[in-house]
This record gives structure tokens, sequence and C-alpha cells, in this order.
């Protein structure tokens, strides 16, 4: 892989998930005095060509968090990912805009822009991939400023799982609610 200097990237030895290397890159950020973070998901769903457009939303200094949202663009049939993970995305989605009062189209899309110093609020433990189930609740109740941008929906691989009992849809679902219904009562939202 070619080095870019503008670019740092952390890897972990064995897969500590999906939740833990954002933590990790909150924390590398925090230390080392940067401004933003900017995340990726590592499975081929996000364009990197798509970065200027996030840093033309930092540079409004509007947000807190500028998330992609990959149901705000159009897309192609072919693209979309199977039926149970567009269904548990549009199903929590309603269910933290419900609870949170918020507006958001996209709970799943790991493409964001962080701002740095706001991350220092947020209390995040979870190295799975309920990670958001955490994140939105106390990304709310720290009052932080939200937009979402509108990316490309890329779904390359219909195989792909989740691992033991989370390839289940319904354990899955189940799973997300679990978490998200601990964190908002545990940040004090309904």
């Amino acid at each position: 892989m070619e080095q870019r200097p503008e670019v740092q990237l952390l890897r972990h030895k064995t897969n500590l998930g999906y939740g833990q290397s954002l933590i990790d890159a909150f924390a590398y950020a925090d230390r080392r005095g940067y401004d933003w973070v900017i995340t990726m998901d590592c499975d081929e769903q996000h364009e990197p060509k798509m970065i200027p457009h996030f840093i033309r939303e930092i540079q409004t200094e509007q947000w807190d968090v500028i998330s992609g949202s990959r149901n705000l663009a159009v897309h192609n049939d072919d693209d979309l990912p199977p039926v149970d993970r567009r269904s548990i995305n549009v199903k929590i989605t309603a269910v933290l805009n419900d609870r949170l009062h918020a507006r958001l189209t996209d709970a799943f899309c790991g493409f964001k822009a962080h701002r740095v110093s706001a991350t220092r609020k947020l209390h995040l433990d979870v190295p799975g991939y309920a990670f958001p189930m955490r994140l939105w609740p106390q990304i709310v109740s720290a009052g932080m400023k939200i937009t979402e941008l509108p990316v490309r929906l890329i779904y390359n691989d219909a195989t792909r799982h989740f691992g033991g009992h989370l390839d289940d849809p319904a354990m899955r679902l189940r799973h997300y609610l679990d978490v998200l219904d601990a964190e908002c009562r545990r940040v004090g939202l309904k």
C-alpha cells in the first residue's frame, strides 16, 4: 500500500472488533492533537473520493459529527445489501430517531467525520458491531451538532457475515436493541 503522510493507518494484530477500531482511532487522534477524524469501514463500502466533501463540511465549523448516509444518495439496485441488513438498518434508524428525537437516515454508515474535541465527551466501550448503539445516544445526550452527507451505497459481498450469533438477523437486531436500551437508560434518555 502506498504510504501517504496525511493518512494515518491503525492496525490491530488480531481483530478486536469494529467498535474498538473506532475507539482507538479517537484516542490516537486526541493524543496527537488532531482536530478531526474521518472514519471509513474496511469492507470497501466507502469511496475515498468523497473525503473532500467531508472536509468542506468540516470547514464550515458547524458540526461535531458529519455522518455519511447511503439513503440520501441515488443508488444502483445492484449494490443493495441483503434484505436483513437493510431491514435492520431501517428499524434501528427509526428507533433511534424516535428515542433520541433525531433525524438520522442511516444509523450504521461508518463513513463519518468526528470533531476530536467532541469525542472527548463520549464514553465508548463497545468493541463490536453494536458500537453505534452507544455512539448515537451519547452524541445526542452531549448536545453535539450532527449533519449527514449523501454517500454512495456500495455492497460488494452479500455473503459477508458478522460471526457467531450475530449472523442470525433476529439475534443481531435484539442485540442492537438491548445495547441501545441500556445506553439510553445510562445517559438518561427514555
